[in-house]
């Protein structure tokens, strides 16, 4: 009988590259260095750091890695606010003061439309940056999980505490509320007090946690799908109007009465209060019913002197403060006289357009999903406008000669995508259409670029402002006006 050999691969361990400096961010946050010429892409790290790098990814031209240790910090590092940072993974650069954080972005927009879209280009002006950089978000969605994400580090201070006898840290608490951890979707990251939207967000959480373990409510295991408490979406307005709605895994009206009874006892601000059951194994809304326990069931934000009902399905920009100035650089680059047709392509509920109505002719929108043009349609009619109209479905079956025909061609075209961008197909659509002034509103300027490029065969840009949405991340609005070549 012959003998059996097992063959045993050998790995090589990743290269750890030394005392490396840390020179630049590129796309996506990203910090940036180089070693004998080849770039290398940090996460966590900032221009001025001089790290060891453990290497993830190693290509010919490029790599990836993480920070394995810090022999200098940069200069510019500021100490993050916020006790979560670096574990939650929500505002990834809190470690840098915002104005610095404006300057890096500011790059990241002339770096994709010079490198990317590759057409030319005006001056690009200063970023317009926020004036409240905390509790700026209008949405906030809370998890509540069984799991509790533990960083390394803790978890090391724990295994030793329990070797020294005290047995107290292993205990598992009942439930956690706060944030999915980054790669780990089961674990929650607990959250004792995030920044991101005013309070009484975090008591909010708090105040549902503890009702729950008091009355040994069970919260929601991910990977078993069980359990009753599962999420919460807080929202808010501007005039101070809360909404709050409670993701349950199942019905238990006698629970639900009395979770609920106590929020409203103790918090007043609660304009309207709403349960969504979800007994799916996935978190998506958009097939479920969110049902009325108190109040109206939506809230009313203002932008100017415009008034937008958001459901608890409706789609909103989260930086209520920011999204009127965002509006506001749109409406500007449209040069509206009162006489125009302008199409709002991706118009969501309808809020760019109608916040340009008092300033054009007739507004034309259309987006794919049939709610938002619902709400489209009752912001408009909360508004009083007549001259406007919303369509659902795809934007190059909608918009034919027939089409044109009925509502008339566009003088002016706004487009705000998601962060995919627009499909090739939509921009030859745009092409065929030969609107005098096209206004791309978008969130990721790579595929902003990508899509200007495209559009240089007719269109040259001829406007770009940048708007910061979203403070202490990576994150950032840009607007571009084209206008149609044999016009200039």
């Amino acid at each position: 009988m012959g003998s059996t050999f097992v063959s045993v691969r050998k790995f090589k361990p990743a290269p750890l590259l030394e005392k490396v400096l840390i020179e630049d961010y590129a796309a996506e946050g990203k910090a940036l260095a180089r070693v004998d010429g080849k770039v290398i892409f940090v996460e966590g790290a900032v221009p001025g750091d001089i790290v060891d790098i453990q290497l993830q990814k190693n290509k010919a031209d490029w790599a990836e890695g993480f920070v394995k240790h810090f022999h200098t910090y940069s200069s510019i590092r500021v100490t993050p606010f916020c006790s979560h940072f670096g574990v939650c993974g929500g505002c990834q650069w809190q470690m840098l003061p915002y104005e610095q954080q404006l300057v890096y972005k500011h790059k990241q927009v002339v770096d994709n439309l010079t490198r990317i879209a590759k057409v030319s280009l005006p001056p690009i002006p200063p970023i317009m940056g926020a004036e409240q950089t905390q509790g700026y978000r209008n949405k906030v969605e809370y998890t509540f999980a069984t799991e509790k994400f533990i960083p390394f580090s803790e978890f090391k201070a724990m295994k030793a505490a329990a070797e020294n006898g005290d047995t107290t840290v292993l205990e598992k608490a009942p439930g956690v509320a706060g944030f999915h951890a980054r790669g780990f979707f089961e674990k929650v990251v607990e959250v004792d007090k995030c920044y991101l939207q005013a309070e009484p967000t975090n008591d909010l959480r708090k105040a549902v946690v503890i009702f729950a373990i008091e009355n040994k409510m069970p919260f929601y295991n991910i990977k078993e799908h069980k359990g009753w408490v599962r999420n919460m979406f807080i929202r808010n307005t501007t005039k101070g109007e809360w909404m709050v709605n409670l993701i349950l895994g199942y019905e238990d009206k006698e629970k639900r009465e009395a979770l609920f009874n106590s929020l409203l006892e103790s918090f007043p601000q609660i304009t309207t209060l709403l349960y969504t059951i979800n007994a799916k194994r996935n978190d998506s809304m958009q097939d479920l019913l969110p049902q009325v326990y108190s109040g109206s069931g939506y809230i009313t934000e203002y932008l100017e002197d415009f008034q937008f009902k958001i459901s608890p399905k409706s789609f909103f920009q989260t930086n209520s403060k920011q999204a009127e100035k965002l509006y506001q650089v749109t409406r500007d680059f449209a040069e509206l006289t009162g006489k125009e047709i302008v199409y709002d392509l991706y118009c969501g509920t309808g809020s760019i357009g109608i916040f340009c109505s008092k300033n054009a002719k007739k507004i034309i929108g259309v987006e794919v999903v049939e709610e938002a043009i619902e709400d489209a349609k009752i912001n408009a009619s909360l508004n009083k406008l007549t001259e406007t109209a919303f369509f659902a479905g795809d934007v190059i079956k909608i918009c034919d000669d027939a089409f044109f025909e009925a509502h008339g061609k566009p003088d002016v075209i706004i487009t705000d995508p998601p962060r995919a961008g627009m499909h090739e197909k939509l921009v030859h659509k745009l092409l065929a259409m030969e609107a005098p002034i096209i206004v791309y509103v978008s969130c990721n300027p790579a595929t902003q670029a990508r899509d200007l490029s495209l559009l240089n065969e007719k269109y040259t840009v001829t406007k770009i402002q940048p708007v910061d949405m979203f403070p202490h991340t990576l994150h950032i609005e840009n607007v571009v006006q084209l206008k149609r070549k044999d016009l200039l």
